[in-house]
């Protein structure tokens, strides 16, 4: 595979699919996927987050955001993913991913399927969420790999913790990659979660991609 071809295609099939935000998928092409801990922002974060979604949507409406002029992506990642980001490396919630086994249990699914169902490149495993860039091989879809990984490892923390209830946050978080530039920016964020604690694996996909 060459290096561009991991990288968003504005000629290609695109898959987009709404819940409270819109989820772009491509096959075959780099993601980065943020997915929390329910209790991981506190009710006020969700209801800010809320009311600017509802007045982005009344400003913009259905527009795809790569149509969008440069600044007004700038303000939607400023407004969304870059402040969700800030509050979770605050530490909020039980931070149950503080416990290694718990950790362990979450790096072990990442792996488990690697090379077979997506090619997996490098996460963070925080206290409260984990970051992952990932690529899906054909037939194996973004938001089923996702689902597994949530699914597969709430039940297991659960059960080694004695917790009961929702674990995830049902909704995952994900942006289709757009150029080496741009996973290089992701990398580099994934790494510096290290100094917050996380467990950090470094996987690099583009040297992967180019076969050296």
């Amino acid at each position: 595979m060459e290096i561009d071809d991991l990288f968003f295609d504005r000629s290609a099939d695109l898959t987009i699919t709404h819940r409270k935000r819109p989820h772009w998928k491509q096959p075959g092409k780099v993601h980065f996927v943020t997915w929390r801990q329910a209790d991981s922002l506190a009710q006020a974060h969700l209801e800010q987050l809320r009311r600017d979604r509802d007045a982005w949507s009344r400003n913009y409406g259905e527009r795809k955001l790569f149509e969008l002029p440069a600044s007004v992506q700038r303000e939607y990642h400023r407004l969304f993913r870059v402040r969700v980001e800030q509050w979770l490396d605050a530490g909020a919630g039980s931070c149950a991913l503080e416990h290694p086994a718990a950790r362990g249990v979450v790096r072990e699914t990442l792996l488990h399927f690697e090379g077979s169902r997506y090619r997996l490149g490098s996460f963070a495993i925080a206290g409260n969420h984990v970051h992952v860039l990932v690529v899906p091989l054909p037939g194996h879809d973004l938001s089923r790999i996702t689902h597994s990984w949530k699914s597969y490892t709430a039940k297991e923390i659960n059960k080694m913790l004695g917790r009961i209830g929702q674990f995830w946050q049902a909704e995952s978080f994900d942006h289709l990659v757009r150029s080496a530039a741009h996973l290089e920016r992701f990398e580099h964020y994934i790494e510096q979660h290290v100094h917050q604690g996380a467990v950090v694996e470094r996987r690099p996909l583009m040297n992967a991609g180019s076969g050296s």
